[in-house]
């Protein structure tokens, strides 16, 4: 079920209304069992392998917690990480290493063909397995107690609204909320559908709108040079933030009304004034899963330098196979890798260079570093994205050497008028995009890093006709013939 489909607006109403008329003692079990509706709309019979892996992590972290000996409680602990990441390698990895062992013996010479298995992609399954291996190892290492109840636990692992696309949320958060009374708030309903409109405009407006001239160019790109590549891969990264920053601003919003608070997973990323900061505000709720859970166990920053950048790299490298089962997306994390690795080896140079300009004493000296380190990270951001977009590393080779082809023309209106055109789009399309992307990153500057705090100081007229504008933008200029899945859905 997609959440911006008419499906979900009759479903979501429907379980908001049954959940408060229940009695609390029952409303997990009607939130469980929504949450498995909500998968089981995709493909029934994988709602099994969801409860599996339930099962898997909730038996093993009961075994942990009442184990005796240090040594049981790894040996259950492996088993656990053995039963998770082997079903995620099955799952999404199998046909991949299938087709590089393949394209090896092909580059070998022979002609020996390996069979080609038929494995369908389980939607989510890096997402709620992170969450729930997660959970295991914190029962091991004892920040979290072991929860007896299976049922809210088993909602813990499938909560409707992230389950499918995050945020990957940690138990210590989530799950002692399933624990309390929810208490039906005009409040908190308004906070939640304000939070939902935001991310149905970034979705219905935005993404699925760039997705035509990005899809347009890259299904193609070797027929396309110059202009037409640079935009399309601004407008991928436009795209993508917009596509997945908007489906957890519904699914934080919608579990706000339920009465649920979800971590936050995007902050301005396009504000950060370094790739590393960028990283602190992108899908937060997967970088800090790394950090904690392979940075930190490589050894982090407490063993030396060359060892810090070296687990760096490798959490990023990581990362980006987390993403997809392809070298494309193996090679965008080696970059993002690089990327930051060197930002931290130049950090003390950078800061003392800052500080010569007057960074921090001038607030024309701010406002120039804050907007230049932006670009800079933008520009890094993007570059990299080509990688991530494209269908191969041949076709990101070409991207990339075919960047600025023609920029000398790049200034000639006839030429951008017919590069503008060959995207797909047309001139009412393109002039309403960049309206509702000057609205958004308007938005998010006005707004600051406490939107929520800036809102509430505005008189309510003023609120109300900020809402009323952006809900009539959102059905006037939403893309509701062509609406597409969630980008992150295929992770």
């Amino acid at each position: 079920m997609l959440f911006n489909s008419f499906h979900y607006l009759v479903f979501f109403p429907l379980v908001v209304l049954v959940f408060f008329l229940l009695p609390y003692r029952v409303r997990w079990a009607w939130l469980l069992a929504a949450s498995y509706y909500f998968y089981a709309c995709w493909n029934p019979v994988l709602l099994l392998l969801l409860i599996f892996v339930t099962a898997v992590n909730f038996v093993a972290a009961r075994k942990i917690a009442n184990a005796k000996r240090h040594r049981q409680r790894k040996q259950i602990l492996l088993i656990s990480i053995v039963i998770n990441f082997g079903l995620l390698f099955f799952f999404k990895y199998l046909i991949f290493m299938q087709q590089s062992v393949q394209d090896l013996i092909h580059l070998l010479g022979l002609s020996w063909t390996l069979p080609e298995p038929h494995i369908l992609l389980p939607m989510g399954i890096s997402f709620y397995t992170f969450q729930a291996a997660a959970y295991t190892f914190d029962v091991y290492r004892g920040r979290i107690r072991a929860v007896n109840h299976y049922g809210k636990f088993s909602l813990f692992i499938s909560f409707f609204p992230q389950l499918v696309a995050g945020p990957i949320e940690r138990s210590e958060n989530l799950l002692p909320q399933f624990y309390r009374r929810q208490r039906f708030s005009v409040a908190q309903t308004a906070e939640g559908l304000r939070i939902m409109l935001w991310g149905f405009f970034k979705k219905v407006v935005l993404a699925d709108r760039l997705s035509m001239a990005v899809d347009a160019v890259y299904t193609s790109c070797q027929s396309y040079t110059g202009l037409a590549l640079a935009l399309a891969t601004v407008l991928f990264a436009i795209q993508i933030y917009c596509d997945f920053s908007g489906y957890s601003d519904i699914a934080v919003g919608s579990a706000r009304i339920l009465g649920f608070r979800l971590m936050e997973n995007f902050k301005r990323p396009f504000f950060a004034p370094s790739v590393r900061e960028y990283w602190r505000r992108w899908h937060i709720s997967l970088s800090g899963w790394f950090m904690d859970y392979v940075y930190i166990p490589l050894g982090g920053n407490r063993r030396g330098k060359l060892i810090q950048y070296r687990n760096l790299f490798l959490t990023f490298l990581v990362s980006g196979l987390w993403h997809g089962a392809n070298w494309t997306y193996v090679l965008w994390g080696a970059v993002h890798g690089l990327y930051v690795v060197v930002g931290t080896i130049t950090s003390p140079l950078r800061k003392k260079l800052r500080s010569f300009f007057g960074q921090g004493k001038n607030p024309v000296s701010n406002l120039f570093f804050a907007i230049l380190g932006a670009g800079i990270s933008c520009g890094l951001v993007c570059y990299a994205f080509v990688l991530f977009r494209a269908n191969s590393i041949k076709d990101a080779i070409y991207v990339y050497r075919h960047f600025f082809w023609d920029f000398w023309q790049w200034t000639n209106p006839q030429y951008l008028y017919e590069t503008f055109l060959s995207m797909g789009l047309g001139l009412y399309e393109w002039v309403l995009m960049a309206v509702a992307i000057l609205v958004l990153f308007g938005g998010e500057l006005i707004a600051g890093k406490n939107p929520r705090k800036r809102l509430r100081r505005l008189p309510m007229p003023v609120r109300g006709a900020l809402y009323a504008g952006m809900l009539t933008f959102l059905l006037i200029a939403g893309v509701y013939y062509n609406a597409g899945a969630f980008i992150y859905f295929q992770f």
